[in-house]
């Protein structure tokens, strides 16, 4: 699985780890790793130390995942990317958005 998730035991922070290539083809992966979890207080790291490529469909799916868990009142962290992703979310204006670290 490319995709992983890991809730903490209290429920209130979710992380989500992308390995290999994120891009469209983990959609629902993706999808399925926050559903459900909305905008309740929970916080949300999205974990890109494995992810060896991001491309521009993953990065849409990073803004549809935005809007379903509270949009601008979100908690979300993008943690461990590489520095050539990195640079591509800062193009995007990423840091806008997520917390990038």
């Amino acid at each position: 699985m490319r995709v992983s998730r890991q809730l903490s035991p209290d429920g209130k922070h979710l992380t989500i780890k992308i390995s290999g290539r994120f891009d469209f083809s983990l959609h629902e992966e993706f999808r399925k790793a926050y559903e459900g979890m909305g905008a309740n207080g929970t916080s949300f790291q999205i974990d890109l130390g494995q992810t060896e490529y991001i491309d521009s469909a993953a990065c849409g799916m990073l803004l549809v995942f935005r809007d379903a868990v509270g949009g601008d009142h979100a908690d979300i962290s993008i943690v461990n990317a590489s520095p050539v992703i990195k640079k591509t979310l800062q193009l995007l204006q990423f840091q806008r958005l997520f917390k990038i670290s």
